[in-house]
């Protein structure tokens, strides 16, 4: 979907890595929530709570999931899903459009 509709938006940025990664949040009517962001090139670690599907609007990236031993490519128009409490690597190759859903 290219929008949202009937959503609730943060105003207050999540921002990481010293600016390096930002995005706001958007809460839908029936509880679900997405972030909306971009990401500068860099190589960045994360943790996850909740299961998370990463959608790459625009731009690439090299991906390195949990327990696995191989990067892999993943570009705008791609997507990737992460597990719940889990950590996940990227390294940003290029000016990075996502987003986010959180899968409870």
């Amino acid at each position: 979907m290219d929008d949202f509709h009937e959503v609730t938006v943060i105003k207050k940025a999540n921002i990481f890595f010293h600016g390096g990664v930002t995005s706001r949040t958007i809460l839908f009517r029936d509880g679900s929530k997405k972030t909306l962001g971009i990401m500068q090139p860099g190589q960045y670690e994360f943790s996850t709570s909740d299961k998370e599907i990463m959608e790459i609007l625009s731009g690439e990236l090299d991906l390195l999931l949990p327990g696995e031993g191989t990067w892999i490519q993943v570009k705008g128009g791609e997507s990737f899903t992460v597990p719940a409490q889990a950590k996940f690597t990227m390294k940003v190759k290029t000016l990075t459009d996502y987003c986010c859903s959180f899968i409870t």
